[in-house]
């Protein structure tokens, strides 16, 4: 099976006064298709630095990131906030919907910012937003939602486009448990169906049971990826 997504001895540092403060020390991973993945670890370990590195959206002191083929670590800012735009989804704990845009609009901006946005297009995103539920929710503002239908919303606008990889940055923290395990669970289950890479960075260790595989961070290190059905429950387990 091809990886979608590889990173090589992946590695940011920071200058601080006088120290050289390392957040994320010769990161190697992998990921193929259709894998949803959780990235765990203490705070400060590095795990927000990672996740922007792999969206694009901070360059590594050192190393390569390959997504979809492509070097994202070499490209020019232009041809990588193309490349971003175009092969990337993003849902972060602010969903960071357009207010003054209904529902089925904040979905199709994906699409009309790639010039993609047709009638095949429109069809999609009503059936996306149906298949989360949110069929008779089109035509809302995001004031008029819940936490968790805002977080669908967010969820549908970064698969709208057919990205390589969907980023989730922490998207449960602001919900309350039974919305959280039900926002991460379709996430899952829509990562899997239409054979997408899912990272998912989140504090709550029991939203790992949806994973596929999980990392962990610590210092900065990939310091363990646990595969077992078994072990990732037994870790998901732990946060009660």
């Amino acid at each position: 099976m091809k990886n979608v997504l590889c990173t090589e001895n992946l590695t940011k540092t920071y200058q601080l006064d006088d120290d050289i403060i390392t957040a994320v020390d010769g990161v190697s991973l992998s990921v193929n298709p259709g894998e949803f993945i959780g990235l765990v670890g203490p705070s400060g370990s590095g795990k927000t630095s990672l996740l922007a590195m792999i969206a694009g959206l901070l360059s590594p002191n050192w190393g390569k990131i390959i997504l979809a083929g492509e070097p994202l670590s070499e490209m020019s800012e232009s041809h990588r906030t193309k490349f971003r735009r175009e092969k990337i989804g993003f849902t972060f704990q602010t969903n960071n919907l357009v207010n003054f845009l209904n529902v089925k609009e904040n979905v199709e901006l994906m699409l009309r910012l790639n010039g993609r946005l047709d009638a095949a297009g429109r069809a999609r995103a009503t059936e996306l937003l149906e298949r989360l539920g949110l069929g008779e929710r089109l035509h809302n503002l995001p004031s008029q939602l819940s936490g968790g239908q805002r977080q669908r919303v967010a969820i549908a606008r970064s698969l709208i486009h057919d990205p390589e990889l969907v980023l989730a940055d922490e998207p449960t923290a602001s919900l309350d448990t039974t919305l959280a395990f039900q926002v991460v669970e379709t996430f899952s289950q829509l990562i899997h169906e239409q054979n997408r890479v899912g990272i998912m960075v989140t504090h709550d260790l029991r939203m790992c049971r949806y994973t596929d595989r999980v990392f962990q961070l610590v210092d900065g290190k990939l310091a363990r990826v646990i595969t077992s059905a078994d072990e990732i429950q037994q870790l998901a387990n732990t946060d009660h």
